[in-house]
């Protein structure tokens, strides 16, 4: 699982039936230097590409979501869907305590 912040949201211009209940998320995934802040509020947009997530959990901007990618995140649905990333945490707390 990795973490991201929720920068966005993306509107579908039609329903598709195996994703009724859901919506997509934008998320700017955590980078290192989110973690070395202590917060669960990233200091800014991560280097790294955005990508969309699957949510069914109620994500909203601003918050910090665990999220998984590649085959693991179609095992939720029960027929094969084309999602490449699903939301699998709501975060409250990042407690990061590095190794010295």
């Amino acid at each position: 699982m990795k973490l991201g912040a929720v920068i966005g949201r993306v509107t579908l211009s039609k329903t598709i039936p195996a994703l009724i209940g859901g919506r997509f998320l934008i998320v700017s995934p955590f980078t290192r230097e989110h973690y070395q802040q202590g917060t669960a509020t990233p200091p800014g947009l991560s280097k790294d590409f955005s990508l969309v997530v699957y949510d069914n959990m109620g994500g909203h901007l601003g918050q910090t979501i665990g999220y998984v990618e590649g085959r693991e995140a179609a095992q939720p649905f029960d027929q094969p869907t084309p999602i490449d990333a699903v939301n699998a945490a709501l975060v409250d707390d990042i407690f990061y305590s590095p190794f010295k």
